[in-house]
């Protein structure tokens, strides 16, 4: 038996991977335990738990592989420092004294962690990403694009893989970012830079396109093969300690928005065409990948590749017969590419793709599994009443409760690998009341009201709903509403993101204000109580589609156990939380006290 522990560690999303003979054992980002968001600390309790549920001590562990080479990265931000001094001596002070104290001596920190001294492996940053996106897909040969800020030098890469190799064959080096460039239109616009850009995706459907040719003319050189320079003298990420500089602020027309003020049209319009531009480039390069390597798939990895947009876009429009995103595509996923790519390229074994177009992966459901036995022992612990329902009721009865538009927490099987949530940490409600978008923004996840929601549907049903005619299980893709199911809003004069309250289709919680929708479709083989609770749902609405989204509140990661999960039911106005085979109703709970902290952060009123 030959055992490898994968890691990411030091940026953001730090998170291990267990990999057993080939076979991709465990999961998670250290977030989970933490309970810090995007944690970038060294994955102490996700190592931890990768290894419990493989049964194995930390000195049966055969390799480490980490997610990038440390050496070369320093070397990078050495580099950039002395380039462009004595700019950044700030920001060379704040980030110097940790690398010299801590991020260079790796090798060291995993030898104390584990308590012993083990073979040490280091991928490059991208061949992580890439081995992320191919060795788990289902084809046996594919192109494969790793677009994101930056690894060690490389931003952006493409190759191809086959059987069990992957060759990268041609890069383009920091400080030339596609990932960067959308980062500091993410910081301009008010949100947080590595957490926010999904939100800036999110508003992008509102806004105009109006700053596409400055864009273009101004901020990046694109060239038909989808490769592209930065014009640096409007960006200060290189060393300072913001995204953007005040010529970047010339061009669109006054400083960067605050953080929790108000969105104007500006912002709007930002993203629509920061959006715009991303696809062009993506799509670009996607044609010029098939025209180089002659592959019919497509794999994806990098943070850009958590751009569902943009993957839809190549999906529909591009040159590939299919294509396959790593659900962990961000840095979280490093680890396990990092840990495949030993167990293939570096070992030599031999792979398999999974038949049937399954990933190998187990649809990302890698994290922790709390037994009925531990759940009920924490609920009778803590004395929180619960009904106990038959196995064959419990699909029934959520199918019920979100029929008569009530939120429920849903928490069943194995924690999901990756920031999405995908029917085993989720919350879900009826897609088809025209207030639950507004209901589960403010009052569940208190964030912000033009966010849109996910819907999971049936995969036998996609079809009918989307115009999609493939299964999309880790919600990476967007497709249109189908023509047949949509409705013209009201003309009431909504602007900007009051458009949100718009009726647009006849499943309009889930329904983008362009008519699109960031789905996920579940299969009775990847999840089959998730699928047969949503099949109940059909039976009693005709419907099959759902509200889908993460089991948290805004600033805090996705749930992992039974405690977590109920202090989110708790501090919410979540109606009933379905935890295993239990049923927690909110009215016969006791009153929640919580600490002031987190009552000024999320106001319950």
């Amino acid at each position: 038996m030959t055992s490898i522990l994968g890691i990411s560690a030091f940026y953001h999303d730090s998170a291990a991977c267990l990999v057993v003979d080939g076979k991709v054992v465990a999961a998670a980002q250290e977030e989970r335990f933490s309970r810090k968001k995007h944690d970038p600390e060294f994955p102490s309790l996700a190592v931890e738990y990768c290894l419990g549920e493989a049964g194995l001590k930390a000195d049966q562990v055969d390799y480490v592989a980490f997610y990038d080479k440390p050496f070369v990265k320093f070397e990078r931000i050495l580099k950039t420092y002395l380039a462009y001094a004595p700019r950044g001596l700030r920001s060379f002070m704040i980030g110097i004294p940790e690398w010299m104290g801590r991020k260079l001596w790796l090798k060291d920190i995993i030898h104390k962690e584990l308590g012993h001294e083990t073979n040490m492996l280091f991928p490059e940053h991208h061949q992580s990403h890439a081995a992320s996106a191919f060795f788990p897909s289902p084809f046996s040969e594919a192109a494969i694009i790793t677009v994101d800020g930056v690894g060690e030098w490389t931003t952006t890469s493409f190759g191809r893989g086959a059987g069990n190799k992957i060759e990268l064959l041609k890069e383009i080096r920091f400080p030339h970012s596609l990932g960067l460039l959308y980062s500091a239109f993410t910081y301009f616009t008010g949100f947080k830079v590595n957490s926010g850009e999904y939100k800036l995706m999110g508003l992008a459907p509102y806004g105009e396109p109006k700053y596409v040719d400055l864009i273009k003319d101004k901020l990046i050189d694109i060239k038909d093969d989808g490769s592209f320079k930065l014009d640096l003298d409007y960006f200060n990420y290189m060393v300072g300690l913001t995204m953007t500089n005040d010529k970047f602020a010339g061009l669109f027309g006054g400083p960067p928005r605050k953080p929790e003020t108000r969105i104007t049209q500006r912002e709007m319009d930002m993203a629509r065409s920061v959006q715009v531009v991303t696809e062009e480039i993506m799509l670009k390069m996607a044609r010029h990948v098939q025209k180089v390597t002659g592959m019919k798939k497509l794999c994806l990895a990098g943070g850009v590749a958590l751009n569902c947009v943009s993957n839809g876009k190549i999906l529909r429009e591009g040159p590939f017969e299919d294509i396959w995103i790593q659900p962990a595509a961000g840095d979280a996923g490093g680890a396990l590419g990092a840990a495949l790519f030993s167990w293939y390229q570096y070992l030599g074994n031999e792979r398999t793709p999974r038949e049937g177009g399954r990933d190998g992966q187990s649809a990302s459901y890698l994290g922790p599994l709390f037994t009925e036995e531990s759940i009920e022992s924490y609920l009778k612990e803590n004395s929180i009443p619960y009904a106990r329902l038959e196995k064959d009721e419990v699909a029934r009865k959520a199918a019920d409760l979100i029929a008569s538009e009530k939120v429920v927490g849903w928490f069943q099987g194995r924690m999901e690998f990756g920031p999405r949530a995908l029917g085993s940490r989720s919350i879900i409600g009826d897609a088809r009341s025209p207030d639950m978008q507004t209901v589960m923004n403010l009052k569940i996840k208190f964030r912000e009201s033009f966010r849109p929601f996910a819907p999971t549907v049936l995969a036998e049903r996609a079809g009918d709903y989307f115009e999609i005619d493939r299964e999309s299980p880790f919600m990476l893709l967007t497709a249109p509403v189908r023509e047949e199911l949509r409705k013209e809003p009201k003309q009431d004069g909504a602007k900007g993101v009051e458009k949100v309250r718009e009726i647009r289709s006849e499943v309009p919680a889930i329904t983008h204000v362009d008519y699109s929708a960031r789905l996920q479709t579940v299969n009775s083989a990847d999840n089959p109580l998730y699928h047969a609770m949503i099949k109940a749902f059909e039976q009693k609405t005709g419907c099959p589609v759902i509200i889908n989204t993460s089991f948290n509140v805004r600033g805090e990661p996705i749930v992992c156990s039974p405690e977590h999960a109920y202090r989110c039911f708790m501090r919410t106005r979540m109606d009933y939380l379905v935890m295993g085979p239990f049923l927690l109703d909110k009215a016969m709970q006791p009153e929640w006290e919580e600490d002031e902290k987190w009552r000024e952060e999320f106001p319950l009123d």
